[in-house]
């Protein structure tokens, strides 16, 4: 349990650093990739701008239509601010027919001009006006009498971005590594005075169980004694009673102690015969309240468990479901073999659980109904006796309510 809740502490305050970490990133390069795109985009605008063709063709036609122009546009960016001026730009002039005007590529560097003249036609015929192309930004602006694609050569910025990125990934997944083995650290200093407490209050129920069990018995000798010198008296027999139902909690008392600290004696069980021989005894006690137990058991299932604390688990639950069938009908056993697992289920008509409740209903001394007493010598230790003991056998113990019916389902692995 403690170790569950330690694994539970661990992985929220993971959950929490991974998406603090995560988010911080995220928002960190979203916002640097929309801030260098805004300045891509101002610096080719600018340069665009500045740009003028020396040389001419015949075949241009100003006066016709521009397909994606640009007109109007007040730049930005500094011209002569030292990010401009060390940026490397390559342009492109195209009329409106498709000829080549002029390519700007001095010195020729990552892109050869034929490159560009081909990446420059299929941005024109892609309609975009603005847009990155592997490396490259670009621009494309109508000057009047021909188109002009402005490109600008993001490969150091893209490199440097990409290394940066790779770093925080490394050293952020160092520091969450650090901060797992943290989170455990503080993990075990958070649960550990929680479970300091609850072993000092198991261990209180076992002595205190093992303290009772001598005067109980003491007293029960003697009323015996005292019933036989003078007979039948009322409140001789208010004694024996009341000691008689201090005996019985004094038993789940111990029951529960032994479930929680002592590991069973684990053997090889033929599960199949011991739910059935198990189940006999209580088709009488069903009978006497107007129920049938009906019995569905699966030949040959197996499993590594403790004979005693298994033939517990189905006599808590078959009592329970007799106990607490609403009306007459039948209670329901069934032990089937469910991938690797034995199954065993025992279902009775009863009121729902509140789903909220279903939970606590294994825990020590809970009952649903919080106005009944213990009149009928039940303390709400059973179900929290089960569940010790399918825990100690690795195994899980639910209960699921549906169409007027409690089912009870406890799942052990099979051999």
């Amino acid at each position: 349990m403690f170790k569950k809740s330690r694994r539970k502490i661990v992985a929220a305050i993971m959950t929490v650093l991974v998406l603090l970490w995560g988010g911080f990133l995220v928002a960190i390069y979203a916002s640097s990739y929309y801030e260098m795109n805004k300045q891509d985009k101002q610096m080719l605008q600018t340069h665009a701008e500045m740009y003028v063709l020396y040389q001419v063709s015949n075949t241009q036609q100003p006066d016709r239509p521009i397909p994606g122009g640009n007109h109007g546009f007040k730049h930005d960016f500094d011209p002569d601010s030292p990010k401009f001026k060390l940026s490397t730009f390559y342009t492109v002039a195209i009329s409106y027919d498709g000829e080549i005007l002029e390519t700007r590529n001095d010195p020729p560097t990552v892109y050869s001009n034929h490159e560009l003249e081909m990446i420059a036609t299929k941005i024109i015929k892609s309609g975009k006006t603005i847009g990155t192309k592997d490396n490259l930004s670009f621009c494309k602006t109508d000057k009047d009498g021909y188109t002009l694609v402005t490109f600008m050569d993001n490969t150091v910025i893209n490199e440097s971005a990409v290394m940066l990125f790779r770093y925080t990934l490394i050293f952020g997944g160092v520091a969450l590594v650090l901060f797992f083995f943290l989170s455990v650290f503080l993990a075990r200093k958070i649960v550990d005075p929680l479970e300091k407490s609850y072993r000092k209050q198991k261990q209180f129920i076992s002595d205190a169980g093992h303290e009772l069990k001598t005067p109980v018995s003491v007293v029960n000798a003697n009323a015996e004694l005292l019933s036989r010198e003078i007979g039948d008296n009322q409140w001789l027999q208010n004694i024996q009673y009341e000691n008689e139902r201090m005996g019985i909690l004094v038993g789940q008392l111990l029951d529960l102690a032994r479930s929680e600290d002592v590991t069973p004696q684990m053997e090889h069980i033929d599960f199949s015969r011991l739910v059935a021989g198990e189940a006999l005894p209580f088709e009488s006690v069903a009978f006497e309240k107007g129920l049938a137990l009906v019995s569905d058991i699966a030949d040959n299932i197996e499993v590594e468990g403790n004979s005693t604390q298994l033939r517990q688990i189905i006599s808590i639950l078959l009592d329970n479901a007799i106990r607490h069938s609403t009306e007459e009908g039948k209670v329901s056993l069934s032990l089937i073999s469910d991938h690797g697992y034995g199954m065993l289920s025992v279902i009775n008509k009863g009121d729902e659980i509140p789903e909220e409740k279903r939970e606590q209903i294994f825990e020590r001394f809970y009952r649903v109904d919080t106005v009944r007493n213990s009149e009928d010598n039940h303390y709400g230790l059973g179900l929290a006796i089960a569940k010790a003991i399918v825990t100690s056998h690795n195994g899980t113990i639910d209960v699921l309510c549906y169409d007027g019916l409690v089912e009870f389902k406890v799942k052990i692995p099979a051999l």
